[in-house]
């Protein structure tokens, strides 16, 4: 018998994928703003050891990892991608106290676009890097003045990103059915244990601020996971890319409206052009190089 190739997403699953991938980039930039209103009364870290105990709570029912059976070819990915998921969030929220919004999540987002732009050997790939480029050079405007720490946690949360992409599929080969990724967040919530502990002594949260970090992790944890099962086989991979480029827009809306967060002119051409680098990279045709 011949075999025959899988059907493709009917328009309307892939319709009710992108619809899907839009709420799930719009609530994980609402939580992260929701998050930043908390810093004052818990800090950075208080808020993403809150994000870190809501995300393995929310995938330990969905898929209950099998510590006992993991191999130490499974383990070695499983921890490590523990720690980058720490460091990411810390990064990125560390980022967020001090550049706001819409531009700590803009540094970030070139974690993903500079992995894309290192799988392509096309010349226009070699454009796009650098556009992106000024785009980094006009929304961070280099000058005596800058917060150059808060510019190098956007970039370190954006290599983490890079990271956590790379071992997210280094550990859904070797651990199907997303127990690894479960492990990876039991792993990483017992590595804040402690963290959370100290900042709580030292801050003791009061019920709203402690509700509004748990609403962070509902919606920047387990809604973009839960959506993600959801679109996973209605949208192509090349689709997933190009809605992620949404995050910084969705940022800077989210910074404005409920931060107050006013961009300068700059600030949004230098949105504008790293978006428009990862359209173009992920758009056309050829991503496989060949000139």
């Amino acid at each position: 018998m011949e075999k025959t190739e899988a059907p493709a997403p009917a328009p309307r699953q892939r319709l009710v994928g992108v619809a899907t991938m839009l709420l799930s980039t719009l609530s994980n930039q609402v939580g992260a703003g929701l998050g930043s209103l908390v810093f004052p009364a818990l800090g950075p870290l208080g808020v993403v050891s809150v994000r870190q105990f809501i995300a393995a709570a929310v995938l330990l029912p969905i898929a209950p990892p099998r510590f006992r059976t993991l191999t130490r070819r499974q383990w070695w990915p499983v921890l490590l991608l523990g720690v980058v998921f720490g460091v990411m969030n810390t990064t990125l929220y560390s980022a967020i106290d001090r550049l706001g919004l819409a531009l700590a999540v803009t540094l970030e987002f070139l974690g993903p676009l500079t992995l894309a732009l290192a799988t392509s050997r096309r010349r226009l790939d070699a454009v796009c890097g650098l556009m992106a480029a000024v785009g980094v050079v006009l929304i961070t405007a280099p000058k005596p003045s800058s917060d150059f720490l808060g510019i190098g946690l956007g970039f370190t949360a954006a290599a983490a990103w890079a990271a956590y992409i790379l071992l997210n599929q280094v550990v859904g080969a070797r651990i199907p059915g997303g127990r690894g990724t479960s492990a990876a967040a039991c792993v990483s919530a017992l590595i804040w244990a402690p963290v959370a502990a100290v900042t709580f002594l030292l801050r003791p949260p009061t019920p709203g601020p402690l509700l509004l970090a748990v609403a962070c992790g509902v919606l920047s944890s387990a809604v973009p996971y839960l959506a993600d099962l959801v679109t996973l086989r209605r949208v192509p991979a090349s689709v997933f890319s190009v809605v992620m480029s949404t995050n910084p827009v969705h940022a800077a809306l989210i910074g404005c409206l409920v931060l107050d967060e006013a961009l300068a002119v700059n600030e949004w051409v230098g949105i504008a052009v790293i978006v428009t680098s990862n359209l173009i990279v992920t758009l056309l045709p050829g991503r496989s190089g060949h000139g």
